[in-house]
């Protein structure tokens, strides 16, 4: 796997200041993306255990809320096989740290119903997530102020009560009573 990008002090891609890496490779290659570059599997620095604790490290300051996983699309198989150590790893290091992940694929029917069933891999990245954004940017949806995502379809899940009670537990963003139950 390959990384775009790595930011160390990031307010919008979650709460609090988080560390975020941005992976590179995406298929869904949505309309009005932000990050095109990030498409190419190919674009950007190779992600390797050096990778790993650089992110640790850069972590391990009282005033990082925790870790966000970005893309390009961080849920494209070969792209989770490699993200699985670095979230055991903040996990284990920092267990009151979370982890955001945002991707394209639908929670349900992609991760939950089909690749956390099918790859073992998934079944350990999702296990370690404790919020996933989930669902494609879409342009006619878009708002500009919306808060840690790009578009109105997408969904703040809380992954391990999902989990744990067998059921979508799905968040508030805190601005839904502006955008989508007037606009959707």
């Amino acid at each position: 796997m390959n990384y775009a990008d790595i930011k160390t002090i990031d307010i919008q891609d979650g709460t609090g200041v988080r560390v975020s890496i941005y992976v590179s490779g995406c298929h869904f290659r949505c309309k009005g993306c932000h990050n095109k570059i990030a498409w190419d599997f190919n674009y950007g620095t190779k992600f390797s255990e050096e990778t790993i604790n650089y992110i640790i490290n850069q972590m391990n300051h009282e005033y990082i809320s925790g870790l966000s996983i970005l893309g390009g699309e961080p849920l494209e198989p070969i792209n989770q096989q490699a993200l699985v150590p670095l979230v055991k790893k903040v996990k284990e290091k920092y267990p009151n740290k979370n982890i955001w992940c945002y991707t394209g694929y639908n929670f349900e029917k992609d991760i939950l119903n089909k690749m956390y069933i099918e790859f073992p891999y998934t079944k350990e990245l999702i296990n370690n997530i404790d919020i996933i954004v989930d669902g494609e940017f879409i342009e006619e949806k878009k708002i500009i102020d919306l808060k840690f995502r790009g578009s109105t379809n997408q969904r703040k899940i809380d992954v391990q009560n999902t989990l744990k009670y067998g059921r979508l537990v799905q968040l508030r963003f805190g601005d839904e009573d502006r955008y989508e139950l007037i606009n959707n």
